[in-house]
């Protein structure tokens, strides 16, 4: 009997001290969290406990969202002192004193709430279903909470939560970003506000944006948001307080944060392609964010990478997972008389300028020449210098007007064609003798490196199972396309050899990889099969063609390669993917309110404008769907895959082929069934795309009965009965302008008319979305376009259906 009772007495003590199991929602006096326990919210959404990145040793307590892989910290405890892998044995974060602690495993004070609730007689900390983390003195209930998470936020900001300002308080909600993707520690970056204006993004003291005087709607209009049925916003301005809110449905899992490159981001989860999609960016552009190269270097939104050092500089080093950091001289300036500028073009100027008078820029020049610290001066009806370090140069696009010249001071060592001034003292006899030496040796150079290239191609082509030549012949311009041709080792390394973790789809023409490039551009690569109907020819085009394209809404081709029989296209990555995987899919389609819907209806038009009328070519696409549109990461809808596109010449407005090739349910009733093709084959495929975007239905895999099998043929049902609002998607309803979906629903009607020449052209289709003003005419009876099954084709058909071999159509997009 004793000695059972001396083992239960030693089984009490021990069940005391033991940490308490996983899956418990409260922190306690007896229950506490170790690196191997973790306690979780009701709902199973977010986890707390002990975490560390795989680049670092140290540990933070944080909480993260449970089921979300890799990783998705919201909250961090103990960002400023983490604790060592050696210190971490016996750790505990626990309740003590009345406060929430974190003791190092030689229980030192790590972090602590603060708040001396000691009187309390007992003090829980819950882990709620929004990811809050509340320290209360009677659970969960408390209305007044003793400490919340939600209140002294890291990175991020949770639906439900208050981010703003305490008038009776003075204190506000600070969002500080990390200081690199695998460390929690405060980066550069915060997003703050005092009350008076709303929200400020900050790099150090340097305010980089805001979003206006102060709270009220125009945050709303200011960020771009718009409420849905998925996403509600509220500003809230009282005597007590002002904040932001928002909450999302339940099925919904969404996070803002202030990323690490210094960009407010929304992001929400995409459980079919387990990965966090960008909804909104502040600002837009990465080279807003102010200093974000650093000093003495160029930002540029359209070079890849985006920062460069000015001439003369060379990049600072930086640590594993460390951003651009700027740049430093390559020789040191010492206030020489032979010192000189070197001129930018176009450029954003830099920040804190230092004006004077000069009434001329060789004025304003021999101001900085004559002042030791001046590193850069500008003119501009008046001189600016500027002293010390070189911040948030911007490369500006050539048609911005808003460009200035900026002149950069550098070393003599960095100019080789500004004489020494001892060469003065030279003869001159051998003032000419050396320039004769020197061009002789030039010349003999060049003709080594010419004679050294000359066997390097001749081997290569010999190597090459497909020569350039046969892919861009004397189509090019005399100025060559334009486009950087990458090895086929280069594109092994960037995809992980074609790995399928990499692998983004598959289309008629072969399968697409995701790709990063030595430099860290993301790229999609697509690589031809060698069964796919694209031979070298449609190659070569589509090379030649994007070349030459420059526009917002086409998408960026970024190199090719055509060795050893590989023919393998790099374009620009988009990361939202194609449009079809956003209005067909149940989840996703709900990310997209009426106005992204309609701001990608207007994109595709523009882009379709540009290719009919704006660009120096005339391209008729062939291939128009919605798998050939892509969405970058601000939903911005770019054109992609011109491998059937095709240049009419002159003024042409259409053309004749022997070879019909496309895809089912796009086809124009003309193109299908002889051939011929023209910009209005477009404007079908664009009045079909509408309907799609509108209903979030496929016209290829649309059915109803025998008298309706596609989505034409359903909408002109519709519009005939007055019921057009019926083809909505049934998420639009309650957050759709009616009466721009009834103008865009009838110029899609107009798009698809049987007829070619009733079919509008794309500046009026653009004209008619745009202008609200115009009375649209009533649409005539669509194409009814039915599909003929090929006796190849792989797919089920019903046994009464007829089987021809007259018509190939695509059935997968490529």
């Amino acid at each position: 009997m004793e000695i059972t009772f001396l083992v239960s007495l030693l089984l009490i003590s021990l069940l005391n001290t033991i940490p308490f199991s996983y899956g418990v929602e409260t922190i306690s006096g007896n229950k506490y969290i170790t690196q191997n326990t973790t306690i979780s919210s009701p709902n199973g959404r977010f986890e707390l406990g002990f975490f560390k990145s795989a680049q670092s040793s140290n540990y933070y307590v944080g909480i993260w969202y449970k089921n979300i892989s890799p990783i998705t910290v919201v909250w961090v405890a103990n960002r400023v002192t983490p604790i060592p892998s050696a210190a971490i044995h016996s750790s505990k974060f626990r309740i003590l004193a009345g406060d929430l602690v974190l003791l190092d495993g030689a229980q030192n004070l790590v972090w602590s709430t603060n708040v001396s609730a000691a009187k309390l007689r007992s003090v829980l900390a819950t882990l709620r279903d929004d990811g809050n983390l509340v320290l209360s003195d009677d659970g969960v209930d408390s209305k007044t909470p003793l400490w919340q998470s939600v209140e002294h936020p890291t990175d991020t900001f949770l639906p439900g939560s208050k981010f703003g300002y305490n008038k009776r308080t003075k204190t506000k909600q600070v969002l500080t970003s990390w200081k690199t993707p695998d460390d929690p520690s405060p980066g550069l970056y915060s997003l703050d506000n005092d009350g008076n204006t709303a929200f400020q993004l900050w790099n150090g003291t340097e305010e980089y944006w805001n979003s206006g005087p102060k709270f009220g709607s125009g945050i709303l209009r200011t960020l771009s948001l718009k409420q849905s049925p998925v996403f509600n916003f509220s500003v809230v301005d009282n005597e007590n307080e002002s904040y932001f809110t928002y909450s999302v449905i339940e099925s919904v899992i969404s996070r803002w944060i202030l990323d690490v490159n210094g960009q407010q981001k929304s992001l929400t989860w995409l459980e079919p392609t387990k990965e966090w999609a960008a909804i909104n960016l502040v600002p837009a552009q990465q080279c807003d964010v102010y200093a974000y190269c650093g000093p003495f270097s160029i930002c540029n939104e359209n070079s890849s990478p985006l920062c460069a050092c000015l001439y003369g500089f060379s990049e600072k080093q930086r640590g594993l997972n460390e951003s651009f950091q700027g740049c430093v001289r390559k020789s040191r300036l010492r206030c020489e008389e032979t010192e000189r500028f070197k001129m930018y073009t176009n450029m954003r100027l830099p920040g804190h300028p230092q004006n004077t008078t000069a009434g001329s820029e060789a004025e304003c020049e021999s101001i900085c020449q004559k002042n030791c610290s001046c590193t850069a001066y500008a003119y501009i009806n008046y001189c600016s210098i500027w002293v010390g370090q070189l911040f948030n140069l911007k490369q500006l696009g050539k048609d911005d007007s808003n460009g200035s010249t900026i002149y950069v001071r550098l070393a003599p060592s960095e100019f080789p064609n500004i004489q020494d001034t001892n060469s003065q003292h030279l003869s001159g006899k051998l003032k000419v003798v050396i320039p004769s030496i020197a061009v002789a040796a030039a010349a003999l150079i060049a003709c080594a490196i010419f004679y050294i290239c000359f066997k390097r191609m001749r081997t290569a082509l010999k190597t090459t199972a497909e020569a350039m030549v046969q892919v861009i012949d004397e189509d090019t311009d005399e100025n060559g396309i334009g486009v950087q041709f990458f090895t086929l080792q280069s594109i092994l390394e960037a995809t992980n050899n074609f790995s399928n973790a990499n692998k983004l789809g598959k289309g008629g023409f072969g399968p697409v990889y995701k790709g990063t490039l030595p430099e860290g551009q993301e790229i999609a690569v697509k690589r031809l099969s060698n069964q796919s109907r694209q031979g070298i020819n449609e190659f070569k085009n589509e090379v030649v063609l994007i070349a030459k394209l420059q526009h917002r809404n086409l998408v960026k081709l970024v190199g090719y390669c055509s060795q050893l029989g590989e023919k393998i296209l790099l374009y620009e990555y988009m990361s939202n993917k194609s449009l079809d995987t956003f209005i067909f899919d149940q989840t996703r389609r709900l990310l997209l309110d009426w106005s992204k819907r309609f701001d990608i209806i207007l994109g595709i038009a523009r882009g379709l404008l540009y290719l009919h009328q704006d660009s120096r070519l005339r391209i008729i696409h062939r291939d128009m769907k919605t798998s050939n549109v892509l969405l970058d990461e601000d939903m911005t809808p770019k054109i992609s895959d011109f491998g059937l596109a095709r240049m009419v010449i002159g003024n042409a407005l259409e053309a004749n082929t022997k070879k019909v090739a496309g895809t089912y349910g796009y086809m124009s009733p003309e193109y299908a069934l002889s051939g011929l093709f023209s910009i209005k084959s477009d404007v079908f495929s664009f009045g079909v795309i509408i309907l799609e975007v509108i209903s979030g239905k496929n016209n290829r895999a649309f059915f109803q009965n025998e008298e309706i099998s596609n989505l034409l043929g359903y909408a002109w049902k519709l519009w005939n009965e007055g019921n057009i609002m019926d083809l909505v998607d049934d998420s639009l309803h309650k957050c759709c302008k009616e009466h721009e979906v009834l103008r865009c629903i009838n110029v899609g009607l107009l798009c698809i008319e049987e007829d070619p020449k009733c079919r509008p052209t794309m500046p009026n289709v653009f004209s008619m979305l745009m202008d609200e003003s115009m009375t649209l005419p009533r649409p005539n009876k669509p194409a009814f376009v039915t599909r003929t099954q090929t006796c190849n084709d792989s797919s089920s058909v019903p046994p009464d259906k007829p089987c021809s071999n007259q018509l190939t159509f695509s059935l997968e997009g490529r």
